[in-house]
Order: C-alpha cells, then sequence, then structure tokens
C-alpha cells in the first residue's frame, strides 16, 4: 500500500511544478528543506530523532520484560508501521477496523483493536480482513454482557462459526470504557467463558485518564489501578475462565507508562502472560504534553537519556504587519491544537540555504493564536525581529492531531537534506 502511494501537486507541501513520484522515491529528488522547493507549510519528521526514539522505547520495554504493541491511531503511517516493527514490536494497536486493515496491509501479524466492535458493519469488516489475513492474530474489547450480546446474535445471524478473540476492559469511573466494578467485570468473564463466539484472551485497561503531570498523584493512582486489576486478573485465573493458553495484559498510553509496567507483570498459574505496552507517541514525542509527562519518567527509572522530538511544520513568515506581530503561514489546518498551542523552535533566514542557518528560536518568539490558516506570533523590542520570508519551525504537542493533517510527511535530515518520506491513511 504505501509503496504505491504517490506524491504529487494534490498532497500539501509538495511543489505543484513537480514530477509525481512514489513515497519511497522522494529521497532521490536531492531536495533540501532550505532550498524552498517544498511549499509552506510543511511537515517534515526528523529522521534522526525519530530513529533514536525507535530505539529508546525499544529497549525500555526489553528491560522490563514486556511487549510492544504502539497505537497505530498515532500515525496511521504504513512506513512507520513496518519501522516500529522492524525495530522489534511485537505487534500495533489500532481503534478501530479501518485502521487495521491499513496495518495487516502494511504486514502486522498481530493486533489489538483497543476498542469496543459492536456493529454488523465492523464484525463484517473483522471478519472478511482475518479471512484475507489468516495468519494475522486480532483481539479487540468487550465490557458489557450488551455487546457480547451482539456479537453472539451477529455469528447466528450470519450463520459464522467464528469465535472471537477478545479481552475484557476494566476502566476508570467517570472516564471511557471498560467494566466499572469487580462484580460486573467477573459476570462478564464468566459470560464470555460459556459463549461459544468468543474467547477470553486477557486483560486490558487504559490509564491516561489519571495522570495530572504530578508524579506523586499519578502513582498513587495508577497504583491502585494495577491493584484492581491484579484482583481482577487473580480471580479469574481462580474460576479458570481463560481461553487461550497464554494470557494477554494490556495497559499503556504515552504519558505515565513507566506505572504500568506491574500490571503488565502479573502471573497466573499453569500458563504464561504476555504483557503488552500500547504507548504511541514516542515514535515521534512531542515539544510540551508529553514532553513534560517524559521528565517525570526519567525522574522515576533514573534515565540519561531521553526521547527527542522529532515532528515539525516549517511556515514562512508571511506578513509582519504590526510591530511586536508575525504571520505565518500555518494554521488550525496544519497543526495540532487540542494540548497547546504550536511553539516556534527553530528557524532560519529567508535566503539561507546551509545546515549552520537554522537556529533556536529566540524565547520571545510565541504562538498566541492560530486562525484557520495562520498562526499568529507575538515578538519583543529584543533582536532578532522576523523577517517577510524566514523560515520557522513550529514544535507541537500531541503528535496524532498533526498527523490527521497531512497525507505525507518529509524525512528530514539535520542538514536539512529531504532523504525520504511517508504516507498516511486517515
Amino acid at each position: 500500500m504505501a509503496d504505491d502511494f504517490v506524491l504529487d501537486g494534490r498532497c500539501k507541501g509538495f511543489p505543484l511544478n513537480a514530477a509525481p513520484c512514489a513515497v519511497s522515491q522522494l529521497g532521490e529528488r536531492g531536495w533540501n528543506l532550505l532550498d524552498d522547493t517544498l511549499t509552506y507549510p510543511v511537515a517534515v519528521l526528523r529522521r534522526p530523532a525519530l530513529m533514536h526514539n525507535l530505539n529508546w522505547m525499544q529497549n525500555f520495554v526489553q528491560r522490563k520484560e514486556v511487549a510492544l504493541a504502539p497505537h497505530g491511531k498515532t500515525t496511521m503511517s504504513p512506513e512507520l508501521f513496518r519501522l516500529q516493527l522492524q525495530a522489534g514490536a511485537w505487534g500495533m494497536t489500532f481503534a478501530n477496523v479501518h485502521q487495521l486493515r491499513v496495518g495487516l496491509s502494511a504486514g502486522v501479524q498481530r493486533a489489538i483493536i483497543a476498542n469496543q466492535l459492536v456493529s454488523d458493519a465492523d464484525l463484517d469488516g473483522l471478519d472478511a480482513l482475518l479471512q484475507q489475513h489468516p495468519r494475522a492474530r486480532v483481539w479487540f474489547l468487550v465490557d458489557s454482557l450488551a455487546q457480547l450480546e451482539a456479537l453472539s446474535q451477529w455469528g447466528v445471524r450470519r450463520q459464522n462459526a467464528r469465535c472471537w478473540d477478545v479481552l475484557l476492559e476494566w476502566g476508570i469511573a467517570g472516564y471511557r470504557t471498560g467494566c466499572r466494578s469487580l462484580p460486573q467485570a467477573l459476570t462478564l468473564a464468566q459470560a464470555i467463558a460459556a459463549s461459544p463466539h468468543v474467547r477470553l484472551g486477557g486483560v486490558e485497561c487504559y490509564e491516561g485518564g489519571l495522570g495530572r503531570c504530578d508524579s506523586a498523584h499519578d502513582t498513587e493512582a495508577i497504583t491502585a489501578l494495577v491493584r484492581s486489576v491484579q484482583t481482577l486478573v487473580q480471580q479469574i485465573d481462580a474460576q479458570k475462565l481463560w481461553g487461550n493458553d497464554e494470557v494477554l495484559l494490556s495497559a499503556g498510553g504515552s504519558a505515565v507508562f513507566d506505572l504500568v509496567i506491574p500490571m503488565l507483570k502479573l502471573q497466573v498459574k499453569d500458563r504464561p502472560v504476555q504483557g503488552v505496552l500500547r504507548s504511541g507517541c514516542y515514535v515521534t514525542h512531542d515539544h510540551w504534553n508529553y514532553a513534560r509527562y517524559l521528565k517525570l519518567v526519567e525522574a522515576r527509572e533514573g534515565l540519561s537519556e531521553s526521547l527527542q522530538p522529532g515532528l515539525e511544520v516549517w511556515a514562512l513568515v508571511q506578513s509582519v504587519p504590526e510591530p511586536g506581530l508575525a504571520i505565518l503561514s500555518a494554521g488550525r489546518r496544519d497543526l495540532s491544537f487540542d494540548q497547546c498551542l504550536p511553539l516556534p523552535v527553530r528557524w532560519a533566514a529567508r535566503g539561507q540555504r546551509t545546515a549552520e542557518a537554522m537556529q533556536a528560536c529566540p524565547s520571545h518568539w510565541q504562538i498566541k493564536a492560530l486562525s484557520d490558516q495562520h498562526a499568529h506570533m507575538v515578538f519583543d523590542a529584543e533582536e532578532p525581529w522576523p523577517q517577510v520570508g524566514d523560515r520557522v519551525a513550529l514544535g507541537i504537542s500531541h503528535p496524532c492531531t498533526t498527523f490527521d493533517k497531512w497525507r505525507w510527511m518529509a524525512l528530514m535530515e539535520d542538514d536539512g537534506r529531504i532523504s525520504g518520506a511517508i504516507s498516511t491513511h486517515f
């Protein structure tokens, strides 16, 4: 799929007068970000940071003796999925059947759909995908008897004897999906074990809703969550309700992933346990939200090396209409802004084309607002002032909601060379 994706003038950031090319061939063009061949705004992935992050997270899970199934919704990029698998990922995580299709086409063999499937259309689609990819193994979440009944009715209506692999989801009160009490979860586990339509493969939870970027609070709250899951796992095990020889235990967003490791290493009697961490944003990291959480992870783990921000959206200073205000050529249509506004992180003056031209932005350059197609950057009287034609790299928070605004992103070396590209398939 990805190797066939063609870049041309219909793709934002790709020059209109350039000949089309496959994503895999872009590096052969000899382009450089600073030669202004690409149109602004343009999203780039800093390739050295990307490769560092892939290795960093794989080393982390290996030290912890758990597996990694990063959430594909972050990037929805087959090229990045393959890099994650090549780095050692056990599998991938997805949010729905559409995303799973992209992953399976990219070569994913193990996948968790970290969501409930209920509708006939989704079950029909998953059944078709499993027929097309008979070696793939896919688990999805169940959290209610009503959902279990919907799965059973689908099998009867379709006269389909498929037995779904499922994970029972433990939830958080007032938050998203998942069972809210031990009696509810045990009743559901018993019903799953008695059903010919599903197999109980393990237990899943998502701890992200508990994080406050306060290490004392986060540790206490997530430790309590882990203990709740431990009690549930022990009771399921005591009643011998597992449906497979191996038990999967899965958790892990991108903020406090270190704190759920004890859950992933719980043990049961008479069968192996596979702990699966699902953090996804590590692949590009970010410049604010996850960066601040990671500082706490570093302190708790005693780490000397960290993830690096790898995603930037470069924009042009297109107007300096009044003192202290510059208007950049990127806005809400190009950048995430759900966690915080973009941050000016690097810049290069107009016409400068060497690697040395890229400098850290002055601290007084700040984005104060976004329009649909513009960023409003304020600055004070200190030098340097941004000038029309200068290029500014905007760092982002929460990479998920920047990736979905681009059909492709350039891979950039530290000297600005464009060495390749990735495609996205939202």
